[in-house]
């Protein structure tokens, strides 16, 4: 295994870099870790997700369909489907509008949406919002907040009521500070590899 990349901190008195500038330096960061450390932190992330299920306890989860080296969960849901979890997948329906969720068994044909996410060829678009939600995330800071893409789709379905519990999937060194704006939304748990 490769040491962990870390994420560059600004000396005292410098700025830190906005949200944009911190995105790029993630994403290269993420991208530049050795295909078997991730694989190896994905299992070990995925086991403490199975252990937060059974403390957890909740009937479904809302899952994601892992996007640019996001860790890559599926052994994981293979694992919680046996263990009678059902399973949902987010869709995009409306671009500025709060995620919708889609039931979703493994192994089902899947299409890339217009946003070129992974979702099941015949949508079962569910009304009611899963109790939990995994939530990837880009980077995180010690408040619990997470940063993501841009888009605001996680902020805007977590605004809704009543809110699911949230357990964001991060790989510890893209742990860095930053501060969060209104519309954020702290998550419940932070799980990575350690």
């Amino acid at each position: 295994m490769t040491s962990p990349t870390r994420i560059p901190r600004n000396p005292d008195g410098q700025p830190a870099p906005g949200k944009a500038e911190l995105r790029k330096i993630m994403l290269a960061a993420r991208r530049a870790l050795a295909p078997e450390t991730r694989a190896q932190w994905d299992q070990e992330i995925g086991a403490k997700v199975v252990q937060w299920w059974r403390e957890s306890g909740v009937g479904s989860v809302g899952v994601y369909w892992p996007l640019r080296d996001e860790p890559n969960l599926h052994a994981c849901y293979a694992e919680l489907a046996e263990l009678g979890v059902r399973l949902l997948l987010p869709v995009v329906l409306e671009k500025h509008a709060p995620l919708a969720f889609s039931e979703w068994t493994i192994g089902e044909p899947m299409v890339k949406d217009s946003m070129g996410v992974a979702v099941p060829a015949m949508l079962r678009i569910v009304e009611e919002y899963p109790p939990a939600l995994l939530i990837p995330c880009l980077g995180y800071n010690p408040q619990g907040y997470r940063l993501g893409y841009g888009g605001g789709f996680y902020d805007r379905t977590l605004a809704r009521e009543p809110r699911p519990a949230t357990v964001g999937v991060a790989y510890r060194c893209l742990v860095a500070e930053f501060g969060s704006d209104e519309h954020d939304v702290a998550l419940d748990r932070i799980i990575t590899e350690d």
